[in-house]
């Protein structure tokens, strides 16, 4: 995977720095000022593609970037600062949340009942058009292609039945070990049929930051021990949402005349995803909080998160072609 084109000062030093081995105090120094000054860190493109370049790093890399940079101190440092802007505006985004002495499960059931945003799979089951969902597949294909890698991150910093639980539903995300199963790879043959670059990371350039704000918020959470909660929350709200939203999108792609081929990712999804929701709500979060009471605040203000990076890229899309333009960087407006 090449490096991304630069979106503005600090990607673009961020980049040259990479490229050429050596960390500039003024890239670090950029880092600082960029994420103090942006007035709203999640849909900031320079930050948040700033923010990806760095965690893809644990990831698969980039073609000229030497690996040693995935745990140079200096990089860390500054990736701290896009961090800590990242993680103030998602806290002032999903606003505060009241813990009671219920159930874990029930109250993450309720957080989800009380989601009040926009419904862009409705939308795409009944109004997408073609050229829109090759749009909100470019957006998605920023996560999918790595579906489960960055929740996947915890898995090492838990123990009993709440580990067990996770691996039970990363299993069934990687293919129970069938590769052409992965649901990687089901996303990628998806976006084949529609005449999309299925190529890992080949779409970043298009993708707006609401796609990098997004999978960052997942990237944050695995890889730091100290959001494990949060990182259980986020995915155990994923895979309470999705069954019925992957029945809709599959009605979308039905509806403009793909079949079971294409489909597939998203009727896997509905079947799967059935089933996780109580292994992951009750077996995984319930007992995450059964042995560390404290992080039943993280627990919801992961799924909080889930929710609301949902409803940014909802409304991205969505305000995008309601006013007649794209939703992609530097495209002209699609059809609807």
């Amino acid at each position: 995977m090449r490096l991304p084109e630069p979106r503005g000062p600090l990607t673009d030093a961020l980049c040259t720095d990479l490229s050429a081995g050596t960390l500039s105090p003024a890239t670090a120094e950029l880092a600082e000022r960029t994420a103090a000054a942006a007035t709203d860190p999640l849909t900031d493109d320079d930050l948040q593609l700033a923010l990806a370049i760095c965690y893809e790093l644990h990831y698969r890399g980039f073609d000229g970037v030497d690996e040693d940079w995935e745990w140079d101190p200096d990089l860390l440092r500054l990736r701290a600062h896009l961090e800590r802007a990242h993680t103030a505006a998602l806290r002032g985004l999903v606003g505060d949340l009241a813990v009671t002495d219920e159930p874990v499960d029930r109250q993450l059931t309720a957080l989800i009942a009380a989601d009040d945003g926009p419904s862009l799979s409705s939308y795409m089951s009944r109004t997408g058009s073609l050229e829109q969902w090759r749009e909100y597949l470019t957006l998605r294909s920023v996560y999918h292609l790595k579906e489960a890698d960055p929740h996947t991150f915890a898995v090492p910093r838990l123990s009993g039945r709440t580990k067990a639980a996770m691996v039970e539903i990363q299993a069934d995300e990687y293919g129970g070990g069938a590769p052409e199963r992965m649901h990687s790879e089901l996303f990628a043959g998806m976006m084949r049929d529609l005449d999309l670059d299925a190529g890992y990371g080949a779409l970043w350039d298009d993708a707006p930051a609401a796609a990098f704000a997004s999978v960052n918020t997942m990237s944050l959470f695995g890889l730091h021990r100290r959001w494990r909660g949060a990182a259980l929350g986020h995915l155990a709200c994923v895979e309470m949402t999705s069954s019925e939203p992957s029945r809709r999108y599959s009605a979308g792609l039905r509806r403009l005349g793909f079949r079971g081929a294409t489909t597939v990712f998203y009727d896997e999804h509905v079947e799967a995803d059935a089933v996780h929701e109580q292994i992951a709500s009750v077996d995984m979060c319930g007992s995450l909080v059964a042995e560390e009471p404290e992080l039943a605040a993280d627990v919801l203000f992961g799924a909080a998160c889930s929710l609301a990076m949902d409803g940014l890229a909802a409304a991205h899309l969505l305000g995008a072609w309601e006013s007649g333009g794209s939703a992609l960087r530097g495209r002209a407006p699609v059809a609807a």
